[in-house]
């Protein structure tokens, strides 16, 4: 038997838009329908039932017990057949739109993409440097990459990782004062990025009161590339992740005096529309960047000492 006969697929759609609206009418804007039409088709899909589904009140319409358990299920089935509809009209080349906190897109993202692209060479890739948090009701970003505590509500999210930092400076800067040592050699130097809280932290985890850093105002930088091309310039330590100057301490270009890495709850995720997860471009670079920043991890987290 045709799936058109068993489910009479038109009048599942209409209902759907009815229910979600709460109006026949505007349903019908939607979907191009008259309310007569409309109406109509909730008739049809009834009958078919042999259940009412809505109870028409003055100025209100009412979901009837059977409509409330229909709905959730078949609010899912249209989501499925959309994304089935969108996968068969994607093209062989198509685009994928990524919004990423400045400094993992800058110092790990866009030194990292050549390997992505070389194992999906259909796929463009458009990558943007965004500050705010993304909103994919308005914004055309496939996904985002964000920097915070996570999970959001309503979104996909994968924590992609938790990176170690440590306060950094040019080998120049620390000679200046005859070296750095102690955590309270640190104070001697202009504090870069001196709100961040990361600062707070690390410093009560080395075993050091937290400071009053309210004097350093120079360098009142948020972004993390900023800080450390100040850093690399000369101009002060400033709280740096591991894994995105890795090539700067092993080359010498940063320092980092203490062994002492630290963590805290912030993390790098990948997030994007829970309605998006099976979106073939989307599932390929979720899988590929969870793989690539583990291996990095690999290679650039300190140990902490025992």
């Amino acid at each position: 038997m045709k799936l058109s006969r068993r489910f009479p697929l038109n009048a599942l759609r209409v209902f759907e838009a009815v229910a979600r609206h709460g109006s026949f009418s505007r349903a019908g804007g939607e979907l191009g329908m008259t309310q007569t039409a409309v109406s109509y088709q909730v008739k049809l899909l009834e009958e078919h039932l042999g259940e009412q589904l809505f109870l028409r009140q003055p100025r209100q319409i009412v979901l009837t017990a059977t409509a409330e358990r229909m709905l959730p299920a078949i609010g899912k089935a249209f989501d499925l057949l959309n994304e089935a509809m969108l996968a068969a009209r994607q093209a062989s080349s198509e685009t994928l739109e990524i919004h990423s906190s400045p400094t993992f897109a800058s110092h790990w993202l866009a030194r990292n993409l050549g390997s992505f692209q070389l194992d999906r060479p259909s796929i463009a890739v458009r990558l943007l440097r965004v500050s705010k948090i993304t909103d994919f009701s308005r914004d055309p970003a496939d996904i985002s990459i964000r920097w915070g505590v996570g999970p959001w509500p309503d979104q996909e999210c994968h924590l992609l990782g938790r990176f170690s930092f440590a306060p950094m400076l040019s080998p120049a800067l620390a000679e200046s004062i005859g070296g750095v040592r102690r955590p309270e050699d640190l104070l001697r130097l202009p504090i870069i990025g001196a709100r961040q809280d990361s600062w707070s932290h690390w410093f009560q985890s080395a075993g050091m009161a937290s400071p009053d850093l309210s004097s350093h105002t120079r360098h009142n930088y948020v972004e993390q590339d900023l800080c450390a091309n100040a850093a690399l310039a000369g101009q002060g330590v400033a709280m740096l992740n591991h894994i995105y100057f890795a090539d700067e301490l092993a080359m010498g270009r940063l320092v980092a005096p203490f062994n002492h890495p630290c963590r805290d709850e912030i993390g790098v995720w990948l997030v994007f529309p829970a309605s998006r997860r099976n979106t073939p471009k989307i599932k390929a670079f979720r899988d590929w960047i969870t793989r690539a920043v583990a291996a990095d991890m690999m290679r650039t987290e300190p140990q902490a000492p025992a």
